[in-house]
Protein backbone atom coordinates (compact mmCIF):
# COMPACT_ATOMS: atom_id res chain seq x y z
CA UNK A 1 0.00 0.00 0.00
CA UNK A 2 1.33 3.51 -0.32
CA UNK A 3 1.93 5.95 1.59
CA UNK A 4 2.23 9.75 0.03
CA UNK A 5 3.15 12.74 2.12
CA UNK A 6 2.20 15.98 0.92
CA UNK A 7 4.09 19.09 1.65
CA UNK A 8 4.20 22.49 -0.60
CA UNK A 9 7.05 24.79 -1.50
CA UNK A 10 4.79 27.12 1.05
CA UNK A 11 1.20 28.10 3.16
CA UNK A 12 -1.74 28.42 1.20
CA UNK A 13 -0.20 27.14 -2.08
CA UNK A 14 -3.13 24.08 -2.67
CA UNK A 15 -2.04 21.37 -0.17
CA UNK A 16 -5.60 20.31 1.18
CA UNK A 17 -7.00 20.62 -2.16
CA UNK A 18 -4.44 18.49 -3.34
CA UNK A 19 -4.59 16.05 -0.46
CA UNK A 20 -8.48 15.64 -1.58
CA UNK A 21 -7.60 14.81 -4.87
CA UNK A 22 -4.97 12.54 -4.33
CA UNK A 23 -7.27 10.69 -1.46
CA UNK A 24 -10.14 10.70 -3.93
CA UNK A 25 -8.06 8.70 -6.92
CA UNK A 26 -6.88 6.24 -4.52
CA UNK A 27 -10.14 5.99 -2.34
CA UNK A 28 -7.02 6.25 0.46
CA UNK A 29 -7.04 6.94 4.11
CA UNK A 30 -6.09 10.58 4.99
CA UNK A 31 -4.45 11.69 8.01
CA UNK A 32 -3.10 15.58 9.17
CA UNK A 33 -0.67 14.81 11.63
CA UNK A 34 -0.55 18.24 12.69
CA UNK A 35 -3.52 20.70 12.51
CA UNK A 36 -2.56 24.14 13.49
CA UNK A 37 -5.74 26.20 14.05
CA UNK A 38 -9.04 26.21 12.21
CA UNK A 39 -9.89 23.19 14.29
CA UNK A 40 -13.73 23.72 13.82
CA UNK A 41 -13.25 23.56 10.00
CA UNK A 42 -9.78 21.93 9.58
CA UNK A 43 -7.93 20.49 6.97
CA UNK A 44 -9.12 16.79 7.64
CA UNK A 45 -12.75 18.85 7.65
CA UNK A 46 -12.58 19.68 4.18
CA UNK A 47 -11.05 16.61 2.75
CA UNK A 48 -14.02 14.40 4.16
CA UNK A 49 -16.47 17.51 3.08
CA UNK A 50 -14.76 17.27 -0.81
CA UNK A 51 -14.62 13.83 -1.28
CA UNK A 52 -17.18 11.54 -2.93
CA UNK A 53 -15.99 7.45 -2.67
CA UNK A 54 -17.24 5.80 1.02
CA UNK A 55 -14.10 3.23 1.73
CA UNK A 56 -12.03 6.52 3.05
CA UNK A 57 -11.04 7.11 6.58
CA UNK A 58 -10.40 10.63 7.84
CA UNK A 59 -7.62 9.44 10.92
CA UNK A 60 -7.50 11.74 13.95
CA UNK A 61 -4.62 14.34 13.92
CA UNK A 62 -1.70 13.79 16.39
CA UNK A 63 -1.94 17.31 17.36
CA UNK A 64 -4.62 19.83 17.41
CA UNK A 65 -3.56 23.24 18.11
CA UNK A 66 -5.59 26.18 18.49
CA UNK A 67 -3.77 29.30 16.34
CA UNK A 68 -2.59 29.14 12.85
CA UNK A 69 0.45 29.86 13.21
CA UNK A 70 3.68 27.47 12.64
CA UNK A 71 3.45 24.64 14.63
CA UNK A 72 5.98 25.33 17.32
CA UNK A 73 4.68 28.25 18.21
CA UNK A 74 1.17 27.14 18.06
CA UNK A 75 2.01 24.00 20.30
CA UNK A 76 3.68 26.80 23.26
CA UNK A 77 0.86 28.92 23.19
CA UNK A 78 -1.03 25.86 24.08
CA UNK A 79 1.23 25.15 27.00
CA UNK A 80 2.64 22.07 25.26
CA UNK A 81 5.83 20.78 23.28
CA UNK A 82 5.75 18.93 20.03
CA UNK A 83 7.15 15.07 20.44
CA UNK A 84 7.45 13.90 17.36
CA UNK A 85 7.95 10.48 18.82
CA UNK A 86 4.44 10.90 19.79
CA UNK A 87 3.34 11.47 16.40
CA UNK A 88 1.80 8.00 15.37
CA UNK A 89 0.87 7.15 12.34
CA UNK A 90 -2.52 5.04 12.18
CA UNK A 91 -3.07 1.56 11.13
CA UNK A 92 -4.63 1.10 8.52
CA UNK A 93 -4.60 -1.72 5.54
CA UNK A 94 -5.49 1.00 2.71
CA UNK A 95 -3.33 3.78 1.13
CA UNK A 96 -2.82 6.56 3.23
CA UNK A 97 -2.35 10.56 2.12
CA UNK A 98 0.19 12.18 4.91
CA UNK A 99 -0.62 15.82 4.22
CA UNK A 100 1.80 18.10 6.03
CA UNK A 101 1.19 21.87 7.94
CA UNK A 102 2.65 24.60 5.74
CA UNK A 103 6.17 24.12 4.24
CA UNK A 104 9.18 21.15 4.09
CA UNK A 105 11.26 22.68 7.51
CA UNK A 106 8.71 24.38 9.12
CA UNK A 107 9.55 23.94 12.74
CA UNK A 108 7.52 21.44 15.60
CA UNK A 109 10.01 22.60 18.06
CA UNK A 110 13.04 23.80 18.86
CA UNK A 111 14.43 20.90 17.38
CA UNK A 112 12.62 19.12 15.01
CA UNK A 113 10.89 20.31 11.54
CA UNK A 114 8.30 19.07 9.50
CA UNK A 115 10.98 17.26 7.49
CA UNK A 116 11.72 14.64 10.81
CA UNK A 117 8.13 13.18 10.82
CA UNK A 118 8.35 11.73 6.82
CA UNK A 119 9.32 8.31 6.97
CA UNK A 120 12.18 6.97 4.48
CA UNK A 121 9.10 4.35 2.82
CA UNK A 122 7.07 7.39 2.04
CA UNK A 123 6.59 8.90 -1.58
CA UNK A 124 6.58 12.84 -1.34
CA UNK A 125 4.61 15.01 -3.80
CA UNK A 126 5.12 18.56 -3.48
CA UNK A 127 2.86 21.28 -4.14
CA UNK A 128 4.24 24.27 -6.45
CA UNK A 129 2.09 27.36 -7.10
CA UNK A 130 3.31 29.95 -9.10
CA UNK A 131 4.39 33.37 -7.36
CA UNK A 132 7.62 35.61 -7.46
CA UNK A 133 9.85 33.54 -5.77
CA UNK A 134 8.59 29.81 -6.34
CA UNK A 135 11.22 28.88 -8.39
CA UNK A 136 13.65 29.07 -5.77
CA UNK A 137 11.46 27.49 -3.10
CA UNK A 138 10.55 24.77 -5.43
CA UNK A 139 13.86 23.94 -6.12
CA UNK A 140 15.26 23.90 -2.73
CA UNK A 141 12.45 22.17 -1.22
CA UNK A 142 12.47 19.82 -4.29
CA UNK A 143 16.41 18.97 -4.19
CA UNK A 144 16.46 18.71 -0.33
CA UNK A 145 14.15 15.84 -0.71
CA UNK A 146 16.27 13.96 -2.96
CA UNK A 147 19.65 15.15 -1.09
CA UNK A 148 17.99 12.58 1.34
CA UNK A 149 16.89 10.10 -0.98
CA UNK A 150 13.23 10.49 -0.98
CA UNK A 151 11.01 9.46 -3.99
CA UNK A 152 9.60 12.84 -5.25
CA UNK A 153 7.22 14.32 -7.41
CA UNK A 154 5.60 17.52 -8.01
CA UNK A 155 2.05 18.53 -8.48
CA UNK A 156 1.62 22.02 -9.83
CA UNK A 157 -1.10 24.63 -8.74
CA UNK A 158 -3.12 27.64 -10.38
CA UNK A 159 -2.62 29.13 -13.74
CA UNK A 160 -0.12 27.50 -15.76
CA UNK A 161 3.20 29.42 -16.36
CA UNK A 162 5.46 27.10 -18.22
CA UNK A 163 8.52 28.97 -18.24
CA UNK A 164 8.42 28.08 -14.35
CA UNK A 165 7.45 24.44 -14.36
CA UNK A 166 9.89 23.67 -17.60
CA UNK A 167 12.91 24.99 -15.30
CA UNK A 168 11.72 23.38 -11.92
CA UNK A 169 10.88 20.08 -14.00
CA UNK A 170 14.44 20.60 -16.01
CA UNK A 171 16.40 21.35 -12.91
CA UNK A 172 14.99 18.94 -10.55
CA UNK A 173 14.57 15.86 -13.12
CA UNK A 174 11.33 14.77 -10.53
CA UNK A 175 7.89 13.32 -11.90
CA UNK A 176 4.64 15.35 -13.01
CA UNK A 177 1.68 14.25 -11.29
CA UNK A 178 0.38 17.34 -13.66
CA UNK A 179 -1.52 20.62 -12.58
CA UNK A 180 -4.46 21.58 -10.88
CA UNK A 181 -6.24 24.98 -12.66
CA UNK A 182 -7.24 27.91 -10.92
CA UNK A 183 -10.81 27.05 -10.68
CA UNK A 184 -13.89 29.27 -9.28
CA UNK A 185 -15.01 25.91 -6.91
CA UNK A 186 -13.42 23.31 -5.01
CA UNK A 187 -16.48 20.97 -5.11
CA UNK A 188 -16.85 17.26 -5.15
CA UNK A 189 -17.17 17.18 -8.64
CA UNK A 190 -14.01 19.43 -9.49
CA UNK A 191 -12.24 16.80 -6.95
CA UNK A 192 -13.43 14.30 -8.84
CA UNK A 193 -12.80 15.80 -11.95
CA UNK A 194 -8.86 15.70 -10.95
CA UNK A 195 -8.53 12.43 -9.53
CA UNK A 196 -10.30 10.54 -12.54
CA UNK A 197 -7.21 13.24 -14.70
CA UNK A 198 -4.43 12.18 -11.97
CA UNK A 199 -5.34 8.41 -11.02
CA UNK A 200 -3.40 6.68 -13.40
CA UNK A 201 -0.27 8.41 -12.54
CA UNK A 202 -1.09 8.40 -8.85
CA UNK A 203 -1.07 4.26 -9.03
CA UNK A 204 2.31 4.01 -10.86
CA UNK A 205 3.88 5.53 -7.84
Amino acid sequence: MKEIFVTGISTGVGKTMASAIITEALQADYWKPIQAGDLDNSDSHKVKSLISNDKTVIHKSGYELKTAMSPHAAAEIDGIRIDRFHINQPETSNHLVIEGAGGLLVPLNEEDTMFDIIMPSYKVIVVSRHYLGSINHSLLTINWLTGKGYDVSVLFSGDANPHTENIILHKTGVSLIGRIDEEEIFDKETISKYADKFRGVLESL
